[in-house]
């Protein structure tokens, strides 16, 4: 197996105008030199435990994981759940980052071990300055746990 190196930010996203915005908005504040994009929860926990696509990989973990609630093939909440279910994931800190303001999913995040729930702002500039503060905050203030 090589060893791949750890992106910094791992962000699960399936909405393309959501991930192009956020993206745009962590390369223009300079505060994730790495990036791991997947667009679906399968994906994700392919990338967290060296299994599908990424199996050729030593599972790289990251500072921080921004994931979508509603995302195909495996939800977040089940992401969230095998995340923090595992010793070697259980320390990382995962964003909730989702348009869902349903009571039940934030109770239900913060049951599983969520860090931060967000709910995403529907105003462009609103949204953009959340995700900026997101990633000075998690990637440059933060110390994480490891």
């Amino acid at each position: 197996m090589k060893h791949k190196e750890a992106a910094e930010l791992l962000i699960v996203e399936d909405n393309p105008n959501d991930l192009e915005l956020t993206l745009r908005v962590l390369r223009k504040s300079k505060v994730a030199r790495t990036i791991q994009i997947v667009k679906d929860g399968a994906e994700a926990l392919d990338y967290l435990f060296g299994r599908g696509h990424f199996v050729q990989d030593t599972p790289a973990l990251p500072k921080v994981i921004f994931l979508d609630l509603k995302l195909p093939k495996v939800d977040g909440m089940e992401v969230l759940r095998q995340i923090k279910a595992q010793e070697r994931t259980r320390a990382i800190p995962v964003v909730m980052l989702t348009s869902s303001q349903q009571e039940r999913d934030v109770a239900e995040s913060y049951r599983l071990g969520v860090n931060s729930y967000i709910v995403k702002p529907v105003d462009f500039s609103k949204f953009a300055d959340s995700i900026a503060q997101l990633g000075t905050y998690w990637l440059s203030l933060n110390h994480p746990y490891r």
